[in-house]
């Protein structure tokens, strides 16, 4: 079964909040705001399923500060993290 892999904040801002495999089969997960800021994190280590990154995302893009709302929601779930750009 899929798992969404992108959101759009339902607030009616133009925030993205999405997740990525790369070419060489990691996972990023990517916002980017609309306007000027744009923040890519490769996820740490092959524990992270993606039915438990697809929900962190939905949860912290439901919210009206989603970067911190991200980074907890993945830290409840023990996903790490390490930025890669932005």
């Amino acid at each position: 079964m899929g798992h969404q892999t992108s959101f759009h904040a339902p607030h009616g801002g133009a925030d993205f909040l999405g997740w990525r495999k790369t070419r060489a089969g990691a996972t990023e997960i990517v916002y980017d705001d609309g306007v000027a800021r744009r923040m890519v994190w490769r996820v740490a280590g092959p524990e992270a399923s993606d039915a438990r990154i697809s929900d962190a995302l939905r949860v912290a893009v439901g919210s009206h500060r989603i970067v911190p709302t991200l980074y907890d929601e993945l830290k409840k779930r023990a996903i790490g993290i390490e930025k890669v750009a932005g």
